[in-house]
């Protein structure tokens, strides 16, 4: 089994962050996106990875290789941004025939990854949505088996989404699907999908069988992520390193604060998460995520995404500042 997450992505609707940093680096209550991903296999006894690059790809491989030594990890560079389905079939060569466990790169699902593995079907992942025009959609009979799967269907006939976790036996018949696909010119929005791809796999016969995810936490855009954030918080309770002190300072859980930093006179939290060796003074911080490396002076921020080696300054904002900026706000 090899596990294959496409992080090539531009994470244009998280910019400015995602011009200096890639989206799946992004701090989410207290791990980066990437590693509950990746430490999800791992603990379900998954060693094999591929990682889709492009975009910033070096601190990818820079992040796998320091947080990971021992994984097995390739990493495949997609130059071209052509969607997942083309993403995925770069990986042929490396796969050749064995089966494929693909999570996208900001997929984060609450789900039993033992139980998916030791099903002997093929397996899409699923979560009921209000609004599933934006996603991939599942259509199954009584069984769960998938019937058919659509790429953003403007009419959906099912409001089962596609949560962005797959697991596939029959490689051969996938990768030889997503290279008709790519043959024919099929695209959704300009790209080659692997929804696409599923289904003609179905129309060949393939049997896919649809799990339920417990929880599925949206990392794509500002307000999503932040209320991921908080939800994950809410869950694992946050995390402060011992012998922690800050002076003058009250913390309201759920809170992470990563090793390093520096805080005095200020209110953190509920639901904040801090990045390491981050400068915090005189300031109220609530709802948000902060860069490592950030310095922040007299601020009062809720909803706010601060990227890493920041320095804001001044009075109450709602921010949503990239990364190697400084910031001074109120008057001089």
């Amino acid at each position: 089994m090899k596990a294959i997450i496409p992080v090539a992505g531009a994470g244009t609707k998280l910019r400015p962050h995602t011009y200096t940093q890639p989206k799946a680096l992004i701090p989410l209550a207290g791990k980066s996106i990437l590693s509950i991903i990746v430490e999800q296999l791992v603990e379900a006894g998954i060693n094999d990875f591929i990682f889709i690059i492009g975009y910033l790809g070096d601190k990818i491989q820079d992040y796998i290789r320091q947080n990971y030594p021992d994984l097995s990890a390739t990493f495949v560079v997609q130059n071209e941004r052509k969607g997942i389905g083309h993403a995925i079939l770069l990986t042929r060569d490396i796969v050749k025939n064995d089966e494929v466990f693909i999570v996208l790169g900001d997929s984060i699902c609450e789900y039993d990854v033992k139980e998916v593995l030791n099903n002997d079907s093929s397996m899409l992942g699923v979560k009921k949505v209000d609004d599933p025009r934006n996603f991939g959609v599942a259509e199954t009979d009584d069984n769960g088996i998938t019937t058919r799967v659509v790429e953003k269907p403007q009419i959906p006939k099912s409001n089962l989404a596609l949560v962005g976790v797959y697991k596939i036996k029959e490689s051969e018949t996938l990768f030889k699907c997503l290279e008709l696909n790519i043959r024919a010119g099929v695209t959704c929005l300009g790209e080659y999908s692997l929804t696409d791809a599923l289904e003609c796999m179905i129309r060949q016969g393939a049997r896919l069988q649809t799990f339920k995810v417990q929880n599925w936490f949206d990392a794509g855009k500002k307000d999503s992520l932040l209320a991921s954030n908080a939800t994950l918080l809410k869950k694992l309770g946050g995390n402060i390193p011992d012998g922690s002190q800050f002076e003058n300072t009250i913390i309201v859980p759920p809170v992470s604060i990563a090793a390093g930093c520096e805080i005095k006179n200020s209110i953190i939290g509920p639901n904040v998460t801090i990045g390491e060796h981050a400068t915090i003074h005189s300031s109220i911080i609530k709802d948000s995520i902060i860069g490592s490396y950030a310095d922040l002076y007299d601020i009062v921020l809720t909803q706010s995404l601060i990227g890493s080696d920041t320095e804001v300054k001044g009075e109450s904002r709602s921010l949503n500042i990239g990364d190697n900026t400084e910031i001074t706000l109120g008057k001089q």
